[in-house]
């Protein structure tokens, strides 16, 4: 068994995941090791300097830095690993589990008899006995006697000022009983919320893809009552907030211009394309999948449609996307639906400017005022509060911009309406 005393924690993958992980083990007196093929990351972090914007790490990672390295050979020292590398999805929406299989093959190579490994990174339930498992057998280990495989899948909320890596409630799940127990000890150790035992390895695999999955199947619902709403000429925003008056039975979703994040635009298809290999077909999955993908075009139909008002053409016309991040005031791209809206007006041949507040090295103008003067018509993608606060029909009638797709719905419609401005929601 590996003693407390002696226990060095490898955290493989430094992103969204694996770096506040690893900054919440330093803090809990592991000896920690943060291991990241990206040299630049590294590089920063050795600096001292975070490589993401998040409040936890601003607070906690100056007084618990550990020891950041791309070089395999330190990884040989560690008594748990922790795999937090990215769990993509290529063109055709079908799983990529490269760098989950480059981590294993990597730690298999390195680790010691005894040794925990933990995979955090989000997979279909099977990954683990049908991937992961093979690895370390194919290295000689015997899972269960000389090294312990778990599964703990992730939970992290970029932005969120409550819960974060110490708090939020996690599930583990293992091949066996001292595997199981192990993890469970570690994440107690770091964790203040409950660590829930998993049956299986499976059952904990399965429980991110449902989390994830059941938020993506309930934002397609809204998403497509905001569309027929909008036929109906229904306010769908006032009829959820009606809606989530009733204390029991209803959680509210709102419709936007499309799912962003790592997580709910990706996770699904994990499940569907695993059902699939067992005959299983997932059409609910597929459906919501569909309906969210396509609400940046609907987006841009929406503008066009409110420049045919004004008698003006999407080709030439000056738009300004607000916001290129997938969530209000945080700088993450990931899977950011800002690049899809961009891409279907670009297929229109309008004229394209960006900007964002926390991200202005991907933005063409370095402020909103500049956007405004450059734009005769906006499409916000991102609810950061500059733009709610800021954003005014005021601001729009200074610079003469007649039209407005608030694919967030969370401007004023009526002020933007009462001051002459064609103004589309989602669904309102």
């Amino acid at each position: 068994m590996i003693r407390k005393k002696a226990k060095i924690v490898a955290v493989v993958g430094l992103g969204y995941v694996g770096l506040p992980l690893a900054v919440r083990a330093k803090e809990r007196g592991y000896r920690v090791i943060g291991f990241d093929t990206d040299k630049k990351k590294i590089a920063l972090l050795k600096q001292g300097k975070s490589s993401i914007k998040d409040a936890f790490l601003e607070k906690h990672f100056p007084k618990h830095r550990f020891d950041a390295t791309s070089d395999p050979k330190k990884l040989k020292s560690a008594d748990i690993f922790l795999i937090c590398v990215p769990t993509p999805v290529d063109k055709m929406y079908y799983p990529d589990l490269t760098p989950v299989i480059a981590a294993s093959t990597q730690i298999a190579a390195s680790a010691k008899k005894g040794a925990l490994v933990v995979l955090e990174s989000t997979v279909n339930p099977g990954v683990s006995e049908e991937i992961i498992k093979p690895i370390f057998e194919k290295a000689g280990f015997t899972v269960g006697i000389d090294i312990y495989l778990a599964h703990c899948p992730e939970r992290i909320n970029p932005g969120d000022p409550k819960w974060n890596v110490t708090n939020i409630p996690r599930v583990v799940g293992s091949f066996d009983e001292t595997g199981l127990c192990l993890a469970y000890n570690f994440y107690t150790s770091i964790v203040d919320s409950e660590i829930r035992k998993m049956k299986s390895i499976r059952e904990a695999e399965a429980v991110k893809i449902v989390e994830n999955s059941f938020r993506d199947i309930n934002i397609a619902f809204v998403n497509e009552l905001a569309r027929s709403f909008a036929v109906l000429d229904i306010d769908v925003k006032d009829v959820i907030l009606g809606a989530a008056t009733k204390p029991f039975a209803f959680m509210a979703h709102f419709p936007s211009c499309g799912v962003g994040g790592h997580c709910i635009p990706v996770d699904p298809y994990y499940l569907i394309e695993r059902a699939k290999q067992s005959g299983f077909d997932h059409r609910f999955l597929k459906i919501a999948r569909e309906i969210n993908n396509s609400m940046p075009a609907y987006a841009v139909e929406l503008l066009q449609d409110a420049l045919n008002t004004v008698k003006l053409p999407l080709n030439g016309t000056r738009v300004g996307v607000l916001g290129l991040a997938y969530k209000a005031d945080i700088d993450d791209l990931r899977e950011s639906p800002a690049f899809k809206v961009i891409e279907h007006l670009k297929k229109h041949h309008a004229k394209i400017e960006t900007f964002d507040p926390y991200v202005k090295d991907r933005s063409t103008v370095k402020s909103l005022e500049a956007l405004l003067k450059k734009s005769q018509a906006l499409v916000l993608v991102t609810d950061h509060k500059e733009f709610k606060k800021s954003l005014t029909p005021a601001q729009l009638k200074k610079y003469g911009i007649r039209v407005i797709v608030d694919g967030k719905n969370c401007l004023d419609k009526q002020a933007f309406i009462k001051a002459g401005i064609i103004y589309s929601g989602i669904g309102r």
